[in-house]
């Protein structure tokens, strides 16, 4: 089985899960407990915390507060960062900010969606004129999860604080740690990662925050994650999160970046340029090609797919409804509507071959052929 569909999730790294083995099956203490196991166990994952966050930030400077996943991170930055006046974020968000944004309105607090270029990064110049001196958050995708469309966060948020320091500034890094080189910049006050997408286990996620940033608790309990987010924490689990996060950057992030970026590009060269277009920016993530297919159904292409033994996913939201039958992503986009149907998205990991893109486009060349034909 070729396997391109790691922008859903990942399988998970082994090295990771022996590494964390130990607290599977031997510390399973609760890192709470005043006992002595309990404490050494807390000091142990503080060690996680730190180096899950010196990746791609100062831990002297950025706490980490661990979540169920990157839509609670997502979900946590919006609710206790977007309190008043009004909160502007994109129509390219995944649905645990845009859905977060929405709810956040029907609150009470003002909404508002930034237009997207044509490759699925934000209109900067919309977003800017959106903020005022009521914002109170900005939330901008690093990596655009239906395109990999690449926003350069720290130049955004920069030009955000200039209009208003006071502004908070969120993004949702998901398709980003672990994948592209980047450190975040000085106006960047939250940021949210999800381990599943890197080689870690699902249940596992985690919202970056600047120390100085004082947030109401997002979940009330036993006081974990300093307050802001109870529950008894998942040693495992983070464990995993923190040995996946130094493998991809003990090897080199850029190193795997290029490798990747090899894969992607040949499997684009050998797609038939009858059959399909590119969606994707040449200059986005290497770790997504989102394609689309005229007078063919997605889904219906992915299954085909999966009978040959290729796993991809697609951009539809594969709904009855047919309100959301399209991506609301590639709408903003502005795709036309004879692709919207045929939207595929293949994403990657660094264990990817370049023999897997050679069969993977030739699957996708006779079943979306055989389609087409038998659609005429």
């Amino acid at each position: 089985m070729i396997y391109f569909d790691n922008a859903a999730t990942t399988r998970p790294e082994r090295a990771a899960l022996e590494a964390a083995n130990i607290y599977l099956e031997e510390q399973f203490y609760n890192p709470s407990a005043l006992y002595a196991e309990g404490y050494n166990l807390h000091r142990k994952l503080e060690g996680a915390r730190r180096s899950l966050v010196s990746h791609i930030a100062d831990p002297d400077e950025f706490g980490i507060i661990i979540t169920s996943c990157g839509t609670e991170a997502d979900n946590q930055a919006i609710f206790c960062g977007g309190r008043r006046g009004n909160i502007v974020t994109t129509m390219g968000e995944h649905a645990a900010v845009y859905a977060a944004a929405q709810e956040a309105g029907r609150r009470g607090i003002e909404v508002r969606f930034a237009n997207l270029n044509s490759d699925g990064s934000v209109d900067v110049d919309h977003l800017l004129s959106l903020t005022d001196d009521k914002t109170s958050l900005v939330s901008v995708m690093h990596v655009n999860n239906e395109t990999g469309a690449i926003n350069d966060i720290n130049s955004i948020s920069a030009r955000v604080k200039e209009k208003n320091p006071r502004t908070l500034f969120h993004s949702d890094g998901v398709q980003a740690y672990g994948k592209i080189p980047f450190t975040l910049g000085k106006n960047i006050d939250m940021y949210s990662v999800s381990a599943h997408k890197i080689g870690g286990l699902k249940g596992t996620g985690a919202l970056l925050k600047r120390k100085k940033l004082v947030l109401q608790p997002f979940i009330w309990g036993g006081g974990q994650e300093a307050g802001l987010r109870s529950g008894t924490e998942n040693v495992f689990g983070i464990n995993v999160f923190a040995a996946a996060a130094d493998i991809r950057y003990s090897g080199g992030v850029e190193g795997s970046f290029d490798k990747v970026r090899a894969v992607q590009a040949r499997l684009w060269e050998l797609l038939d340029k009858d059959l399909f277009i590119r969606i994707s920016p040449e200059c986005g993530s290497p770790y997504i090609l989102t394609v689309g297919a005229k007078g063919v159904r997605g889904e219906t292409i992915l299954h085909m797919c999966d009978d040959e033994g290729l796993v991809i996913g697609t951009g539809s939201a594969c709904s009855s409804n047919a309100a959301k039958r399209y991506s609301r992503v590639m709408q903003a986009c502005g795709l036309r509507a004879d692709l919207l149907d045929g939207v595929l998205r293949l994403s990657f990991n660094p264990h990817n071959t370049l023999q897997e893109a050679e069969e993977a486009a030739g699957i996708l060349n006779k079943v979306v052929r055989a389609d087409s034909d038998m659609m005429k």
